[in-house]
C-alpha cells in the first residue's frame, strides 16, 4: 500500500479578520499520484497550495505532508522542510530575471542539503539534464532567463521545482500564459519527469482543457464545506 503524501482532516483556514476560505473535511493524496485540483477563481486553490507548502498554517484541523504535521513546526522549520521536500512551480514562475537559466535551476539547491544529497551528478549536470528532458535547447543554459520566451521560462521554472527529486511537486496555474497545445505538451513532460524521480504531483488550475490529462481530479469547490 502506498503511503499518504498529503493527509488533511477537518482543516479550516481563514485570513485574519475574514471568514474561512477553506473548510475541508478530508483529502488524502498518495505517493506517486498525479492530482488535478480544479475550481473557480477565489475558491481557495492557491491558499490550499500555500498550506501544503507550509507558507501558511491552518487555523484548525490536521495537515500532514510526508507524515509531518506542519502546524507543529516553527516557521524556520517549515522553511527547511519545504526546501528539502517540495518543488513549487508558481503561476508567475518567480524566476530571478538576470541570473542565467542554469543558475535559476540550481538556486533551488542553495538552502537544501537534502536535495543536493539526492543528486547523482553535479548541480550543473542535473540542471542540464532536466532542461534537456523539458526540451529547452542547450544553447539557452547561460542566457539570462529574462531573454527567454514565456514557454521557455515555464520549463526553467519546472526544472527548478524538479531538481533534487523532491517527493512532492506542487504547481499553481503555471500554464495560464500558454496556448492549448503547448499546455498539453508541458503537462506530458512534467508527468514524465515526475515518474522518473518518483515525485507526487499536485496541480492546481481552472483550465478544463487540462483536466482529462490527469488520472485523478478533485473539485475543490465540492470538497470545501465553506463553498457548499
Amino acid at each position: 500500500m502506498k503511503h499518504a503524501v498529503v493527509e488533511i482532516r477537518d482543516l479550516a483556514f481563514a485570513w485574519p479578520g475574514h471568514e474561512a476560505v477553506l473548510d475541508l473535511p478530508a483529502l488524502r493524496i498518495h505517493e506517486g499520484e498525479r492530482v488535478f485540483i480544479k475550481g473557480p477563481s477565489g475558491c481557495g486553490k492557491s491558499t490550499l497550495l500555500g498550506l501544503l507548502a507550509g507558507i501558511q498554517t491552518a487555523n484548525h484541523g490536521t495537515l500532514e505532508v510526508l507524515g509531518q504535521p506542519l502546524a507543529r513546526l516553527s516557521g524556520r522549520a517549515r522553511d527547511q522542510f519545504r526546501a528539502a521536500n517540495l518543488g513549487y512551480i508558481f503561476q508567475q514562475f518567480n524566476l530571478l530575471p538576470f541570473l542565467s537559466v542554469q543558475d535559476n535551476v540550481t538556486a533551488a539547491l542553495t538552502f537544501s542539503p537534502a536535495k543536493r544529497a539526492r543528486l547523482t551528478g553535479s548541480p550543473e549536470q542535473e540542471a542540464r539534464r532536466l532542461l534537456a528532458e523539458l526540451q529547452l535547447p542547450d544553447e539557452a543554459l547561460h542566457r539570462p532567463v529574462h531573454a527567454l520566451s514565456i514557454g521557455q521560462q515555464q520549463r526553467v521554472a519546472a526544472a527548478r521545482a524538479l531538481i533534487g527529486s523532491p517527493p512532492l511537486v506542487i504547481a499553481d496555474e503555471p500554464t495560464s500564459a500558454l496556448d492549448t497545445d503547448n499546455r498539453a505538451a508541458f503537462i506530458r513532460l512534467l508527468f514524465e519527469e515526475c515518474d522518473k524521480q518518483g515525485s507526487t504531483l499536485v496541480f492546481v488550475s481552472h483550465d478544463p482543457y487540462l483536466e482529462p490529462l490527469f488520472p485523478r481530479v478533485e473539485n475543490l469547490q465540492q470538497l470545501n464545506r465553506r463553498a457548499a
